[in-house]
């Protein structure tokens, strides 16, 4: 059982900062696997791990399953005092992970009628998972699987747009929930309590533009002048809206913020939790950040098996794109050997993908070159299991989602 608990092996060093000695000792740890080859390097994990917790501030974090999509990884990281819960992404995965958690959140509004169907006639199930709502339309979806009087009572969360909106840049954030003023909350929260069958516990407000934006970089300038002004008026804007809903129910939490906004989420005292996911595996998304870099616990590997060209090195697979834009940042990146790049008419490929680079004319057929992912878990629905390394060497080997059948998104 993977424990991250226990003391880190090496615990005054941090080899990940040598990539020297960190790509290479990875190599020989998996030499005898075939690629693509994935792998969690548990002191690495372990380190991330707690330096959220210092980042939160105290504040207890939810883990979001979307970005580990790994069930012995959630369940370790829960075993450490200062976690709590999960934030999940899709209904049949919150049944499934109902069947041995007992605090889940759904974090997306859900119409899967077939499942919701299980969730209100499973007593246990609907006293372990909160829904997310944003529209009465919601509530309507859940009622015509089951009237009120013939189901369970159903846990709902509301999610509140945390965007910026801008009079000079307009919409700045991601397009979640219309819900936007306390009043709208206000207004929608009284229609939950009012609907029978119904009880709300919960408010998320995810702030995209700060957790999900790196401020490092050619745009950091702007970049910072935005997340600075957006910080301001969403602590001011979260507070109001907190206080009318606290005013309406007994709410069980207030959720808020993602890895790359901890500090600010842990500041914010109308926030009573946070979520994290990505920055427990390390993608390559938060070098661009300032205020932290965690360790680079998963990566993944594949063999080069074409030379085209005298200074092109050609692997098997590698277009594992994270999700947005398919911009660079999102991109997977060739990490070891150094000083490797993607094409650009290219890039990473979903079958092969070339290199170029000071090392490409280097690399024979056979060789093993390292990625690492921008996020953390959209690997997972590629790879049917991760080599836990300790040292030199493979200790375990951890089922993802897809290793254990599942696919839900």
């Amino acid at each position: 059982m993977l424990d991250l608990t226990a003391p880190p092996t090496s615990p005054a060093e941090r080899t990940w900062q040598d990539p020297a000695r960190w790509w290479p000792r990875l190599t020989e740890a998996t030499s005898h696997l075939p690629a693509p080859v994935g792998v969690i390097d548990l002191d690495a994990l372990r380190h991330n791990a707690m330096d959220l917790l210092v980042r939160a501030g105290g504040i207890p974090i939810r883990v979001a399953s979307k970005s580990v999509r790994v069930r012995a990884v959630l369940d370790a990281v829960l075993q450490i005092p200062g976690y709590h819960g999960i934030l999940s992404y899709a209904l049949a995965e919150a049944l499934w992970l109902a069947e041995s958690h007992d605090d889940i959140v759904l974090g997306y509004p859900t119409v899967d009628r077939a499942n919701l169907e299980r969730l209100v006639h499973d007593d246990g199930a609907a006293s372990r998972i909160t829904l997310m709502v944003d529209d009465v339309a919601h509530l309507d979806v859940i009622d015509s699987v089951a009237a009120p009087s013939t189901r369970a009572e159903i846990r709902v969360a509301i999610d509140a747009d945390a965007s910026w909106r801008s009079a000079a840049l307009g919409h700045i954030g991601v397009r979640r929930s219309p819900l936007f003023t306390a009043a709208d909350v206000a207004r929608f929260a009284r229609t939950i309590m009012d609907r029978p069958g119904f009880r709300l516990v919960g408010l998320q407000m995810y702030e995209a533009q700060i957790a999900g934006q790196g401020d490092k970089g050619p745009d950091a300038p702007v970049i910072r002048m935005v997340q600075a002004r957006s910080r301001a008026e969403l602590r001011t804007r979260r507070a109001e809206i907190a206080a009318a809903l606290i005013d309406l129910a007994p709410l069980e939490f207030l959720n808020g913020g993602g890895t790359g906004s901890l500090e600010f989420t842990g500041s914010d005292e109308s926030v009573t939790e946070a979520s994290a996911g990505s920055g427990l595996l390390g993608g390559h998304l938060f070098d661009g950040y300032r205020s932290f870099r965690p360790a680079p616990a998963s990566a993944f590997a594949f063999d080069v098996v074409r030379r085209p060209a005298a200074d092109i090195a050609t692997v098997l697979g590698g277009g594992w794109i994270a999700s947005g834009p398919a911009v660079a940042s999102r991109q997977p990146r060739p990490v070891w050997p150094e000083g490797l790049r993607t094409m650009s008419r290219e890039a990473a490929g979903e079958v092969q993908t070339p290199l170029q680079g000071r090392q490409a004319a280097d690399l024979a057929i056979g060789d093993r070159v390292w990625f690492r992912h921008a996020k953390s878990g959209e690997p997972a629905e590629h790879i049917e299991r991760y080599h836990l390394v300790s040292g030199a060497a493979v200790i375990d080997e951890l089922p993802t989602y897809r290793g254990e059948g599942k696919a839900f998104l």
